[in-house]
């Protein structure tokens, strides 16, 4: 691959990706500020709806948070009675984490307003270029990994 001198970095990928996320995430906060709701507490109920029960490390993967940050969220969750607690009967010195009814009833809600985000993204650019959109970016992470 050929050396691209004195490019600028907006021009690189991993900033358009970083700056492309920001601007998503921003309009997905106006959406959820109304329900007075982080994007990350979101996507903790998201991942919990599933009813599976996670560990702390599965959840930190799944939605891209480091552990002490999810620690703290989840604190609030909990005192929120959002989600709860369980040890797992597998292995004792894990803790799996699920979603309560409220925490279930306010995912609902909050869904609702992410699918009106996609649905404004899709008016703006299309069905199909924003398939092949999420077709490109998912092909990138599994060519990642």
């Amino acid at each position: 691959m050929a050396k691209q001198p004195n490019v600028p970095i907006t021009e690189h990928l991993a900033y358009l990706l970083a700056q492309a996320n920001r601007e998503i995430n921003r309009q997905l906060e106006l959406r959820l500020s109304k329900e007075g709701v982080p994007v990350e507490q979101w996507r903790i109920l998201k991942v919990l709806s599933d009813g599976d029960g996670h560990s702390m490390g599965e959840l930190a993967d799944a939605v891209l948070l480091n552990h002490p940050t999810l620690t703290k969220m989840i604190d609030r969750m909990v005192s929120d009675a959002l989600v709860y607690r369980v040890q797992d009967p597998n292995d004792r010195r894990k803790v799996l984490m699920f979603i309560s009814d409220r925490g279930k009833v306010l995912c609902r809600k909050l869904n609702s307003l992410a699918v009106d985000q996609e649905e404004h993204i899709l008016e703006s650019y299309g069905d199909k270029s924003t398939s092949e959109l999420k077709r490109l970016l998912e092909s990138l992470i599994d060519s990642s990994n």
